[in-house]
Parts: C-alpha cells; structure tokens; sequence
C-alpha cells in the first residue's frame, strides 16, 4: 500500500523546513554584520530556566532621538522557521522592514526575532519556547523599550515551522495580538498531529529510531482554531495567512484557509506570484503589503482608553 498524497506531503514539509537534531544554543548572534540600520542582538536572563536567551530587535529611525523619547511604538514578533531554534534565521528581512519605513510606507514600528526553543515554539521537556516568548520575552521588551505595551500595539508573525507556532500561540493568547500573519505554515503536520492526536513523528529517522513528539491531544493549528471559534472568537483576531505559491506548503495553506472559512474565522491572504518557500524573497515582492496588513490595525490605547 503506497504512503497517502497527504502523508507524502507532510514528509516532505518535515524533511525540508526542520534540521536535523544538532548543536542548539539559546544565544545566537548573527554570523556577520548585517549593516542594517536599527538591527542589533541583545539577551536576557530566562526567568523559567535560568538562562540567557536571545533575540534580535529592530528600532525604527529617529527612537533615540530626544524629541522622540516620549513615543512609543507597536512591535511585531517574529517566529523563525526550522528546528531547533536560531533568534537570527530570517533576520535578513530586516532590510526589507527598514525600507519600509524609512520611506514611509509603514508607520514606525519595533520588529523582534525571538528564539523557539529546542523543539522551535513548543513547551517541550526542558525547552520552553512557547512560554519564553510569552510569559519572558514580550514582558522584557515591554520593560526594556518604548512599546504600546498592550494588545492594540502588538503583533505575530512567523514562517514555515513558525507559522505553525504562530497559528497555535495567536489562537491560544488571542488577547495578547491585534494581529496575526503566518507565513508558509506546515500545515499538513499541524494536520497529521491533528489526527494522532497531539503527537507529531519525525520520519527523518529510518526504522524504529525514528522520533515522536508527543506535544498533548488538541495542541495543533486545527484543534486551536475550533476552541477559538467556539469560544465565540473573542477577542477577535485579525488574521492573514502568506506564502508563495511556489512553495511546498502553499497546498496545505490553501487547505487550512478553507478549514477556517468552515469554522466561520475571518483570514485574509496574501499569495506572492512565482515565489517558493523562502520569507525573505515574499519579502522581498509583497512585504510591504505584509507589514501594512499589522500597520492598519494598530490602536494606540487600549479600548477602553488606556
């Protein structure tokens, strides 16, 4: 009996967007200067394992200014794709998010890259990666810069296995993002977890050694989704979902797409023509409109004027 069109699909996705087990560290500068204007490495202390972990963080032109010292500014996370997790995978980006706003076409805004843990946006054994981008380092970035510390100034968005944890975290803290935007998410594995309920294989490994992730019954992307619209979708999330429809996760995203109009969650999409599953090429055609899905929903108060 041959392996199903949508278990070969999900292998797929899994061999091409995960590393293989290797050298993880918590503290990841990037290789070489980027000379990206705004874009620097920083740590802080993990208060859960007591442990530096990093991030890369970007400030728009003009923050240090004085006149500018009482401004405060929305901030965007950012999940990388792959395992394990690396804060400086995807920074590249950033020259694309500096453009946008030095022209103007974007308000001022913070971009943070977070790092997902060992097993990238997962709570998973000794590795907290979803609990250290909420519970630590939104908290730190709060504490640290200018924020609109509060819904109303604070986004998601990731690719590939971090748009995987994008759709989990955004449906999970709904009240911490005003927006959201996966990109390239690993769909057919958020459906295969989905189906063996919660536990993810790795089939990257032959024969019996072959890996399970066992992440716990209704933590996946379709699981999350239902919970979220039966609970009446409050707060409401605004929602996009990107990719290039030459990447091997567009199906998959099309897909999921249409399990959400089911549920009846708004989503808009955002497709680059001709474009693979790469974040800084969809960046580099359709970015702009990316960052000013999250720009138009930006509240400078919380609702209730705060």
């Amino acid at each position: 009996m041959g392996v199903s069109r949508h278990l070969a699909s999900a292998l797929l996705v899994l061999a091409t967007t995960q590393a293989l087990p290797g050298a993880f560290s918590w503290v990841n500068p990037p290789a070489e200067d980027l000379g990206i204007p705004g874009v620097t490495h920083s740590t802080f202390t993990s208060s859960s394992m007591g442990t530096p972990v990093g991030y890369n963080i970007y400030l728009p032109p003009g923050y240090d200014d004085a006149a500018n010292r009482h401004t405060r500014y929305p901030v965007i996370y950012y999940l990388h794709g792959g395992r394990p997790g690396n804060e400086s995978r995807s920074v590249g980006i950033a020259q694309h998010v500096h453009a946008a706003v030095a022209s103007g076409a974007v308000r001022p805004v913070i971009f943070v890259w977070g790092n997902g843990g060992r097993v990238s946006w997962y709570d998973y054994e000794d590795s907290q990666g979803e609990s250290v981008l909420v519970r630590e380092l939104i908290p730190h970035i709060d504490d640290t810069y200018r924020t609109l510390a509060h819904r109303g100034g604070r986004a998601l968005q990731g690719f590939s296995q971090g748009g995987r944890g994008t759709t989990r975290i955004m449906f999970r803290y709904p009240h911490l993002f005003i927006s959201a935007a996966p990109g390239g998410p690993g769909y057919a594995v958020e459906k295969l977890v989905f189906e063996n309920d919660g536990v993810e294989r790795d089939p990257r490994v032959a024969g019996g050694n072959a890996r399970s992730f066992d992440f716990g019954k209704g933590n996946d992307a379709y699981s999350l989704a239902r919970s979220y619209a039966e609970a009446g979708m409050q707060p409401p999330l605004s929602i996009m979902i990107w990719a290039g429809n030459k990447g091997f996760n567009y199906e998959a995203s099309l897909e999921y797409l249409g399990y959400l109009v089911g549920l009846g969650v708004p989503a808009e999409r955002l497709i680059a023509p001709g474009v693979g599953h790469n974040p800084v090429w969809f960046y580099e055609t359709r970015g702009v409109e990316l960052l000013r899905f999250h720009d138009r929903h930006w509240r400078e108060s919380q609702p209730d004027g705060r």
